[in-house]
């Protein structure tokens, strides 16, 4: 080890991967890498076999593997406590993170995200390429094309709906993240991102180093898609009544051009009402009561171009 001070702290948060964790625990301890990092493990009250499997890894590879067991759920709680024990206990100059049912492929992946963010500073962030596996169908996401030099993004990337990272890619400046403002109800990934790309840019290295599992039992999955929809508005809503900015109001118009149907926006009339209100405030009330009607009446998409020429 040529860094002997802690450079990375791997958050992985587990409840109920015994069938995945294995496979995700071993792409933290294959990682080959010229400074320390450690994995902080916290199962959440599982109610399988994970307890086991963590205990097993922990004692095998003390330096890496610490572990935290919990004995009621925390992230049922939805009061922080989950956020607030991660952090406590993460203590490396970067973050990365990487959930018990996703894993890692790459034994160089922290090594190359740390060299990346060590040699520009003007950068909070460093992703990563991914593929995406369907376990109940057995099969692996198509590679899609991307720029052999990666991609650099920011905050008016993300708010635009463009996707170029998923939590188990990301390795963070910890130091780049203000946990007193970190309070949103929801406190996910999105949130996460849009924190972090406040304080400066990030970047997309075009190597594919990891796996984002798709099943049932993950927790976005179990949730029913229309309240999928309702939390990524309340996610929007709740980062627009803090920032009052552009920024959070495009975030807001971007989700809109999805496809909602119009039962959906009946069923949520209040949340369209108070979506209305916003987006007529920072884009106008023509452009607003135009884009509402052609969603409701004939399920008519805001289409890219004019995202961006409504861009702040």
């Amino acid at each position: 080890m040529e860094d002997s001070g802690l450079k990375v702290t791997i958050q992985c948060t587990v409840y109920n991967h015994e069938s995945f964790l294995r496979q995700c625990m071993d792409g933290f301890v294959m990682q080959k890498t010229n400074f320390r990092f450690e994995a902080i493990v916290h199962d959440d009250a599982s109610t399988d076999g994970s307890a086991a499997i963590i205990r097993e890894y922990a004692e095998k590879y003390p330096e890496i593997i610490k572990p935290i067991f919990e004995k009621e759920n925390l992230y049922s709680k939805r009061d922080g406590s989950l956020r607030r024990v991660m952090y406590a206990n993460t203590h490396g100059k970067y973050v990365a993170i990487c959930e018990g049912d996703d894993y890692w492929t790459d034994p160089y992946k922290l090594q190359k995200q740390v060299d990346f963010l060590e040699s520009h500073p003007g950068y909070v962030m460093c992703s990563h390429r991914w593929r995406e596996y369907m376990q109940t169908e057995d099969a692996f996401s198509e590679i899609a094309e991307f720029p052999e030099s990666g991609v650099e993004y920011d905050l008016n990337t993300l708010v635009h709906g463009k996707w170029f990272f998923q939590p188990l890619t990301v390795v963070y400046r910890r130091d780049a993240l203000d946990l007193d403002r970190f309070t949103y109800k929801y406190a996910i990934d999105v949130v996460l991102f849009y924190e972090l790309l406040k304080q400066g840019k990030g970047y997309c290295l075009p190597d594919v180093m990891a796996v984002y599992r798709i099943h049932s039992g993950g927790v976005w999955s179990k949730i029913a898609l229309d309240r999928q929809r309702k939390m990524e508005f309340d996610i929007r809503l709740d980062i627009y009544d803090r920032e009052k900015s552009d920024e959070a109001a495009t975030f807001i118009l971007s989700e809109f051009a999805r496809n909602i149907g119009r039962r959906w926006m009946l069923k949520h009339i209040g949340m369209m009402c108070e979506v209305s209100r916003i987006l007529s405030r920072h884009f106008g009330f023509s452009f607003t009561t135009k884009m509402m009607l052609n969603k409701f009446l004939f399920n008519k998409l805001l289409d890219s171009s004019q995202l961006n020429r409504y861009d702040s």
